[in-house]
């Protein structure tokens, strides 16, 4: 049995799995999640780290409610229905309508006509609001399904891997513009990725998965403010995380 149901307004984001597993294509069930307990507080940003294959993307659908199948529960921040604002590992964005047509048919009712001119600088789309995707590069692409989770004001985002397959100077542009606009609104985020060295730039905190079935290792708190992480110190912090988590990864 599972559950996946809101909470209060200051509550915070609690996975409790259980079990999840899935049918062996030869009979019987693979073990994908085993007691995988952790929890993201209000207006914490999160990573999600761990070996490919290890259950990281199955722990953000049952989040998201694309799989209900699990045992354990799951409660979500924010009052009434909570806001999920999505970013996939691709952009996933309509081709046949212009950027901001794409960023508009994820806003609530409540949200409808929002002025969005302020995101939209933000992110680099300021120009290109009546762009098709077919026009964007890849980065471009990702900066408005950036927008498109962004706009609806999520109590939670979650994020998978939203800079894999871009070259490391977009990459870091995005990080940046990410940081600064979470840094402006804060909300809870709770981001996978394989990027160690992102997640230190990234996150407060890294939840470090084991190798399937999954369950958390441990935690990784990062206590240096991020405007002090430079090169220098996010070197030293990944040093530590090494050396807290040699095998893991």
């Amino acid at each position: 049995m599972n559950t996946l149901r809101p909470v209060g307004a200051d509550a915070r984001l609690e996975i409790e799995i259980r079990r999840k597993s899935f049918e062996a294509s030869r009979g019987g069930s693979i073990d994908v999640l085993h007691d995988l307990d952790f929890a993201v507080e209000q207006n914490e940003f999160a990573c999600l780290v761990g070996p490919s294959g290890c259950g990281k993307t199955t722990t953000l659908r049952l989040l998201l409610g694309l799989d209900h199948d699990f045992e354990g529960r799951i409660k979500l921040p924010g009052a009434g229905e909570p806001r999920i604002g999505m970013v996939f590992q691709e952009p996933i964005l309509l081709p046949w309508r212009t950027v901001e047509e794409n960023v508009r048919l994820a806003l609530p009712k409540a949200l409808q006509g929002k002025n969005l001119d302020h995101l939209f600088d933000a992110l680099g789309l300021g120009k290109l609001r009546a762009f098709y995707p077919g026009e964007l590069s890849l980065g471009l692409a990702r900066r408005a399904a950036l927008a498109r989770a962004l706009a609806i004001e999520p109590d939670l985002l979650v994020l998978d891997e939203p800079f894999v397959s871009l070259d490391e100077a977009t990459a870091q542009q995005l990080r940046h513009l990410l940081l600064q606009i979470w840094s402006e609104h804060p909300t809870t985020v709770l981001m996978v990725t394989h990027n160690v060295q992102e997640a230190i730039m990234l996150a407060d905190r890294i939840f470090v998965l084991s190798p399937r079935p999954s369950h958390v290792v441990g935690s990784f708190l990062i206590r240096v403010p991020r405007q002090s992480r430079n090169p220098q110190v996010r070197s030293d912090i990944l040093r530590s995380f090494h050396e807290r988590f040699p095998t893991q990864l």
